[in-house]
């Protein structure tokens, strides 16, 4: 005779809504990975669409901080509240308007931060010789070599570059959300828990 284990009522019922909710995230990480290799095969689209989504949570942001400003008018802050509101404002603007210019103004911005960002990298990880520095020292050549490769297509690279970025992520970000979705099939529900 097999002893049973009790388990208390909302634990119960939290691992029987994980494991029935398995399929959405797995159907979510498929989306994610299908979204993702359509942005790298139409990355010029996906990075116009990501300049314009960009350009508009900006204004939109403008907007919220103008409201905001003039809400604490009475504090010394204001002016840094209304010029916030205006930087975020042109910015976005710009970005609406000029979407082209504005792939190219983020994608040197991201050429810098891959080169500033591997030099730190590598430099660091060499100078601290930390256990496996090898590798992360490689990761900031790598960066290194990426940051100055865009610099030198540009501005072809301003084109693809955004959008094929984002189509990576979100197929790595897919393939882990499909990961958690096929482990939480995995997740006992309450009664084979309770009759093991």
């Amino acid at each position: 005779m097999t002893e049973r284990t009790w388990i208390p009522g909302p634990i119960a019922a939290g691992l029987d809504e994980i494991h029935h909710s398995w399929g959405w995230v797995l159907a979510l990480g498929i989306a994610l990975i299908v979204t993702g290799g359509a942005c790298i095969m139409a990355a010029s689209m996906a990075t116009l669409v990501t300049v314009l989504i960009f350009g508009w949570l900006l204004l939109v942001a403008a907007v919220i901080s103008v409201v905001h400003a003039f809400r604490t008018r009475a504090r010394s802050s204001f002016p840094l509240h209304l010029m916030s509101a205006v930087l975020r404002g042109v910015t976005g603007f710009l970005l609406v308007r000029y979407p082209l210019a504005g792939a190219m103004s983020l994608t040197l911005i991201l050429a810098s931060f891959f080169i500033v960002g591997g030099m730190v990298r590598a430099i660091g990880s060499a100078a601290l010789q930390f256990a496996h520095w090898g590798w992360r020292a490689l990761s900031g050549v790598i960066s290194i070599a990426l940051g100055i490769v865009l610099l030198l297509q540009l501005p072809v690279s301003s084109i693809w570059f955004i959008g094929f970025a984002i189509g990576v992520d979100l197929i790595f970000d897919g393939v882990g959300v499909a990961a958690v979705g096929m482990a939480l099939h995995r997740v006992p529900t309450s009664q084979r828990l309770a009759s093991s």
